[in-house]
């Protein structure tokens, strides 16, 4: 039986909307201008929630209104809003800008690296000409093809996930950090319509890292065979934190976990790693590390990013699988994310910015038009081992100064 709980709209087509809706519902109850939609109908789903959704969106787009599915506790809720997504069309000269910005300030750090020939530019200081700058650049492009490679991949991941599910979505925009040793922030995409559902978004979501993690891990594999082994010396250097997959793929390449510590210092060998790996101390002074190439430093920065773009949070991709996993019971683990990070912060500081970030923007997550559609048991196999794999490419130390 359908109730109507209000007066008819004149200017809402609702016995039309009613007819639409009830050929996907079994509909218990109707409201018209409920809040600020434009009609909210009640019941349970007749057919299978995802191709309800793309019945009804197609059949509401006739009369210019977007449906939106809500779950009331077991009851299925259709609310009808005025008006249909018209995505702005992008201008695609701002992503070409910034990705040639970013590539000269990649090329710059890469060169300040030691380039390919591992020697600094400019030997003369007065030997400074538009073509020294170019050649300075040009030694630089190991370091800025592999790093912008593997940016360009996860992005791109993210784009064509969209683009699959019919979701209209920017071209990447790459972000240029000409005084960093990286040379950039990285990169980034924008939906331009909300996404449809959780599937959707899993997928969007983990396209990025994955894509990413694929073209990172041979380059890290490539810049390690190319990395020399080195004695460190007793101060005044910096070391790249290992994560989990890092470290096996050193052994991988050199045959043992590195740095390898000139003395464990009377520690078993298990917990002085334990310990270093999230301490970063003992300092490994007169140990044993690979003098790490542009292009192994690229891979590392990969597996960096990969990492912390899978922290399991706000508008990050590993808060989109979190947020598909358990829907809004995100927010009670919020807390404990920023207190984990918080607790990390004290080895390295850098966290403590991280777990800002979050508390101020990581309160949201993206609004989907259908929430009842649940993720099916491959995409939940899928987003359990994306969160997995942020345990082992998150870096606890991601740079130490010793």
């Amino acid at each position: 039986m359908t109730n109507h709980t209000a007066a008819q709209n004149n200017d809402i087509p609702t016995e039309e909307l009613i007819t639409v809706i009830s050929q996907v519902m079994d509909i218990h109850d109707t409201t018209v201008g409920w809040e600020r939609y434009a009609l909210r109908v009640r019941g349970r789903l007749s057919i299978e929630s995802e191709r309800a959704y793309e019945q009804l969106e197609r059949e509401m787009l006739a009369f210019g209104f977007t449906p939106l599915f809500r779950l009331e506790g077991d009851e299925h809720v259709v609310l009808v809003t005025p008006g249909v997504v018209q995505p702005k069309a992008s201008n695609p000269v701002v992503n070409i800008v910034l990705f040639v910005a970013t590539l000269l300030s990649v090329l710059y750090a890469g060169s300040m690296q030691g380039g390919a020939a591992g020697e600094m530019p400019f030997a003369e200081p007065a030997d400074f000409s538009v073509w020294s700058v170019a050649r300075m650049l040009w030694t630089g492009w190991p370091f800025a093809a592999s790093l912008l490679g593997i940016l360009l991949a996860h992005e791109l991941g993210h784009y064509f996930a969209a683009r699959w599910h019919g979701a209209p979505v920017t071209l990447p925009y790459f972000i240029p950090l000409p005084t960093g040793f990286l040379g950039t922030m990285g990169a980034v995409i924008r939906m331009k319509a909300p996404i449809r559902n959780r599937r959707a978004l899993l997928d969007i979501g983990v396209a990025g890292p994955l894509a990413g993690l694929a073209v990172a891990l041979p380059v890290v594999i490539v810049g390690l065979e190319l990395s020399e082994m080195s004695v460190l010396p007793t101060g005044g250097f910096l070391l790249e934190g290992n994560s989990i997959l890092y470290l096996l793929a050193k052994f991988l390449v050199h045959g043992e976990f590195l740095p390898r510590p000139a003395s464990y210092g009377g520690m078993p060998a298990l917990l002085y790693w334990v310990v270093f790996f999230f301490t970063g101390q003992p300092a490994p002074f007169g140990g044993v590390d690979v003098l790490i190439h542009p292009i192994a430093l690229a891979g590392w920065a990969g597996l960096l990013v990969t990492g912390l773009n899978l922290i399991p949070a706000g508008q990050l991709d590993g808060g989109h699988v979190f947020y598909v996993l358990i829907g809004r019971a995100v927010r009670k683990w919020q807390p404990l994310i920023i207190g984990g990070l918080l607790l990390l912060g004290l080895a390295w500081r850098g966290w403590w910015f991280w777990a800002v970030l979050i508390y101020m923007f990581g309160r949201q997550h993206p609004q989907l038009l259908d929430e009842i559609t649940p993720l099916d048991p491959g995409r939940r196999a899928v987003a359990l081992a994306t969160l997995f794999l942020f345990f082992l490419v998150i870096a606890p130390i991601p740079l130490q100064i010793y």
